[in-house]
Formats: structure tokens, sequence, C-alpha cells
């Protein structure tokens, strides 16, 4: 087992934003963190500062396991998994939540789905990653859970926004409402987090709008195979499709605003004083 000593893991710190970490463009380029027996690689696509794709192992008389912490189908994660397993590896699908506050404060909320002992064996780092760390159950659950996540921040974030849009509406100071909704049944860690950056018209990402609307998709594809029918999320996902088409695919998840405020014909701001 790996040491959970963090200064045994050698850390760099990558921003899915290129802007943010280096002005110059260049190839895609291997990030890696290492630690006595488990590495963690990220491939990075520097001409759109995106995160191509991620893995961890650790080294074990068994074999070794593999973790990665996108976002996708469920089948997907289930045959990563049996494709691992034939070479003698163990596949883990280790979603996060948390967006960027989560990510600079090392308390993610890790959503694992795997084999039990591959788990645990790789508990050490998503410790150093993450404050909530879940064994959701075999390959491909920690997948499911990150997309019911998902689909309670959309229901959230138009709770939100609307929220926002009716109270400037209704000539309310929105940072004194805001104060108090978060003291009641209301209060999210939305609120908390990204209502601030609406008012103050801050719209850089936590997580990106089109990362969102393609795990909406995912949502929205998993749940017509159950049979199953999601109103709020296909209405949430239309209009995020119109942030989109206002340019702000970038933007992070409360970009939402821009669509709700669009059809208000009129954007959120504090009333004169």
């Amino acid at each position: 087992m790996a040491t959970k000593n963090k200064a045994d893991i050698r850390r760099g710190v990558h921003s899915r934003i290129r802007k943010k970490v280096r002005g110059s463009a260049a190839r895609p380029r291997l990030a890696v963190f290492r630690s006595l027996n488990h590495i963690y690689a990220q491939l990075i696509d520097d001409d759109s500062g995106k995160t191509l794709a991620t893995a961890s192992t650790t080294e074990k008389a068994h074999g070794g396991a593999t973790g990665g912490n996108i976002t996708a189908a469920q089948q997907v994660g289930k045959t990563i998994a049996e494709r691992a397993k034939a070479k003698g590896l163990f596949a883990i699908d280790a979603p996060v939540s948390g967006g960027d506050i989560g990510a600079r404060n090392a308390a993610l909320s890790i959503m694992v789905g795997g084999d039990g002992v591959a788990v645990q064996a790789m508990m050490p780092l998503f410790e150093l990653l993450g404050k909530k760390i879940v064994h959701q159950g075999e390959p491909g659950t920690g997948q499911q859970a990150k997309l019911c996540n998902q689909i309670v921040i959309a229901g959230t974030m138009i709770g939100v926004c609307e929220s926002l849009l009716y109270g400037y509406k209704a000539g309310l100071d929105l940072n004194r409402m805001l104060d108090s909704i978060r003291g009641g049944a209301a209060a999210c860690w939305t609120l908390d987090h990204l209502a601030p950056r609406i008012l103050q018209r801050n719209f850089e990402p936590g997580f990106f709008v089109e990362h969102f609307v393609k795990d909406m998709g995912l949502a929205l594809e998993e749940s017509k195979r159950r049979g199953l029918v999601l109103p709020g999320l296909t209405l949430v996902q239309q209009l995020y499709g119109r942030v989109m088409d206002l340019g702000h695919g970038r933007s992070g998840t409360h970009a939402l605003i821009l669509a709700l405020e669009d059809l208000a014909k009129g954007p959120v701001s504090q009333p004169p004083a």
C-alpha cells in the first residue's frame, strides 16, 4: 500500500483553462504525479486546455489498478474494467464533484466504482484530492452516481437563477435576499458559491457549460434506456443549449442566468440605490 504521507507525493497543478497556466501554446503534454507506488497521470491538450485522458496506477503483487475521473456512461466504465482485467489490472471509475473551489482545496467529493480491494489500494491517492470518498459498488457505479449529481445540479441551478431573476424584478436587494434564504431550507452550495458570481457578472468556469451539456445528455440517454422520463432535466438541457448559442460554452454552469435573462429581455443587476 502507498503511504498516506502527502510529502511522499510529487504533486503538480494544471488547469483546464490554459490561459491561467501559461500564455503560449504547446503540444499535448503528460502531467505525471508520482509517489512510492502510485502514479497519477493526465494527458492535456494545451491548445484547448482540455484533459484528454486521466489514469492512475498502483503497483500490487497481483497487478495494478487504473482510475479515471471523467464522466461517462456506465457501460463505458464496465467495458474499461473488463479490458483492464484481461491485462491483469483493475479499473476504477472515480468522477468528482466540487468545482474549482473543491479542487483547489483538495475537498472534492469522489464517487468511486470498482473492485473493493483496488479501491482501497487507491484510497491514499483519493484522500489527497477529496474529503468525501464513497465506494458506490461495481465498475460503472461511480459514473452513475456522478450523473445523479449532475441531475441535482441542473435542478438547483435553474432554481437559483430564477430566484435571482424574480428577486430583481420584485425590486429586492439581491445580496440581502441571498443572505436570508441561505439560512433556511433553500441553503445549498450553488447559493453560497455561484450566486455571488452571477451578481458580480463573473462567469469564469468551475465547470464548463459544454461539459455539463455533455453530462446531461448522458443522463438523458441512460434514462431513456431505463424507460424514464426526466422533464426537469430535459428543460434545463434546452436552456443550456441557448447558453451555448450565446457563445458561453466555455463559461461556468452559472451562466445559465444568461439564457433566462435573454428570455426576460434584461440582465439581473442590483437596483439603483
